[in-house]
């Protein structure tokens, strides 16, 4: 897929935090209950940590209480890219920043009790969250 922002990776790791560089360009995954979004509860945007891509509204976040931050739903169906991912020996689906291809975390079916039925379990290091209005 062609992305709106590419990036060289050493841009990826001047930009961003060995952290940051790790979850959101190496696909890794920072420890639950660690993530400084966890326990965000006022309203506002949650974007890509990476490019800055609108992601998520806080009205669609729950508390899944699995450890990272979660949502039912993306801002648009476009916002995310979600990518079969068959790593660690189980089938998940990963999500991806559409816009630079960063990885989010992944979207789960057992939503259980939110309007779609996923939980988009991501990873504090790969947003940011701007308090205000949850336009």
């Amino acid at each position: 897929m062609t992305y709106a922002v590419d990036k060289s990776d050493s841009q990826w790791r001047d930009e961003l935090t060995p952290q940051q560089y790790a979850v959101l360009r190496q696909a890794g995954t920072e420890r639950a209950w660690t993530g400084e979004l966890l326990d965000e509860h006022r309203a506002g945007l949650y974007t890509c940590a990476a490019c800055g891509a609108e992601l998520f509204q806080s009205g669609t976040k729950f508390d899944s209480h699995c450890g990272w931050p979660s949502f039912y739903e993306s801002i648009r169906p476009e916002a995310v890219e979600l990518i079969d991912d068959s790593s660690h020996g189980m089938q998940r689906t990963e999500v991806r920043c559409a816009n630079c291809g960063s990885h989010l975390g992944h979207v789960f079916p057992d939503g259980f009790g939110t309007p779609t039925g996923d939980r988009y379990c991501m990873n504090s290091l790969s947003l940011d969250f701007t308090p205000g209005s949850d336009a």
